[in-house]
């Protein structure tokens, strides 16, 4: 068994559990995505370790020899990004967009992946309020699903980058975050952000849905004061 209580053996029941009906070659590409999924989480597991030392003052030749690069490569690979602030539910929901996007064979992660990502964290504030808006997970699943461009003829494998807008949503969601004098990025800064994105399909699905940029924000901004969350913690953040 692994330090992680997880084995091959489960990773290969649990998908055939799953899809009892699949083909052979079905199932190749399902492993696939979930590995791409595995080893990007594995990505933001040692991304965080590292934030952790540098905060307490590892220099970036330790963190270096820790994980078995050069200073340079260590750097270059773990310097703070957009992502840094964002809580770890939210920096899920990116992971998920990417898998949204690989399943669906596109070659680029767009505003409506990573609103479908946003969906596909129960857990955080941007799931409850798409889901008090429209009525129902589904339904919004079925509203994106009906704006997401044909897909392609195979899914890409490793990285798959970021439309311009969907890195305008990313920053809009920093954006939004510090207007509202917060010091973390979550899911409901994410939607905001989205939103805030004019033109883009995430936004057009959004309106289509109900809301507007203003009204989002307020309730946004109830919903937090309510809460009385100060910065959210890694296992509970929005």
């Amino acid at each position: 068994m692994s330090p992680l209580d997880i084995s091959l053996a489960d990773l290969i029941a649990r998908l055939d559990e799953e899809l009892p009906e699949a083909s052979e070659l079905a199932r190749i590409s399902e492993a696939r995505l979930r590995a791409q999924t595995l080893t990007d989480l594995g990505d933001q597991l040692l991304d965080h370790y590292v934030s952790k030392a540098k905060q307490t003052g590892a220099s970036w030749s330790e963190i270096g020899d820790a994980i078995g690069v050069t200073r340079q490569a260590a750097q270059q690979r773990h310097t703070p990004a957009p992502f840094e602030q964002f809580t770890n539910l939210n920096r899920h929901t990116i992971v998920l967009a990417q898998e949204a996007a690989r399943t669906h064979k596109h070659d680029f992660i767009g505003t409506e992946h990573l609103l479908l990502g946003l969906l596909g964290e129960p857990r955080g504030l941007a799931y409850e309020l798409l889901v008090a808006q429209a009525g129902s997970e589904q339904h919004v699943r079925d509203v994106i699903e009906e704006a997401l461009p044909p897909a392609g003829e195979k899914a890409l494998r490793g990285h798959i980058a970021f439309r311009p807008e969907g890195k305008q949503a990313i920053e809009q969601a920093l954006r939004a975050s510090a207007d509202l004098g917060h010091d973390w990025v979550g899911t409901e800064h994410s939607l905001l952000g989205l939103i805030r994105t004019e033109g883009s399909p995430a936004a057009q699905i959004l309106h289509t849905l109900g809301f507007t940029p203003d009204t989002l924000r307020e309730t946004v901004k109830t919903e937090i004061t309510n809460r009385g969350t100060a910065r959210p913690t890694p296992r509970t953040n929005p």
